[in-house]
């Protein structure tokens, strides 16, 4: 059994795995693989088009014992709404151009001794015509790997993925990660390139 700081974080809370557990039993969804036991990660989360991917996301993460942190659009932090998003993990980005949100959030891994930053690769719920790089370059500069989570709401299940090493090619990389993702069925299909 890995020491509690060399293993994927925890959150070492009964209840909330409870909740987690018996939420998604309710609504259907089961899971298949194991989080790799890795300190430090990026998740990629995919395919990400609806909003009901969120709540799906945080009943899995509480049934799995995770403890994760993720990046997501500044106004979802406003109050009173953020302080439940800050609760849960997240952290608040200004989308654009120049934000500086790659290298933060290389920075940040430097500074912890764990830390699982999920982050969806769409960068939005509406339809995109390819993911955006952030997760590729953060893994690649802080040298982590990627773990793909997979939400197919065609059969209700939660694919946990093996670590894959990013290149630091993040063409390469989404090509390796969209061969993983291949057949994942979203809430709404018209909004992902994914088949």
């Amino acid at each position: 059994m890995p020491q509690a700081d060399q293993g994927v974080p925890r959150r070492r809370n009964p209840i909330t795995r409870a909740i987690g557990r018996a939420t998604m039993l309710l609504w259907g969804w089961r899971f298949e693989g194991v989080i790799p036991e890795v300190p430090k990660a990026v998740l990629v989360v995919a395919p990400h088009t609806s909003n009901w991917d969120f709540p799906v996301g945080v009943m899995a993460m509480f049934a799995q014992d995770l403890r994760l942190n993720w990046l997501g659009k500044h106004t979802l932090f406003d109050w009173p709404l953020g302080i439940l998003m800050r609760a849960l993990g997240g952290i608040p980005v200004r989308r654009g151009e120049g934000s500086g949100t790659v290298a933060e959030a290389i920075s940040s891994f430097g500074g912890r001794a764990q830390l699982v930053l999920a982050l969806a690769p769409e960068g939005t719920r509406q339809a995109v015509a390819g993911w955006k790089q952030g997760f590729s370059l953060i893994a690649a500069g802080a040298g982590v790997p990627v773990v793909p989570v997979a939400f197919d709401w065609g059969r209700r299940l939660v694919r946990l993925g093996p670590a894959f090493a990013m290149t630091g090619e993040p063409a390469a990389d989404e090509a390796t990660l969209r061969r993983w993702f291949a057949g994942t069925v979203a809430r709404r299909p018209e909004r992902t390139d994914l088949r």
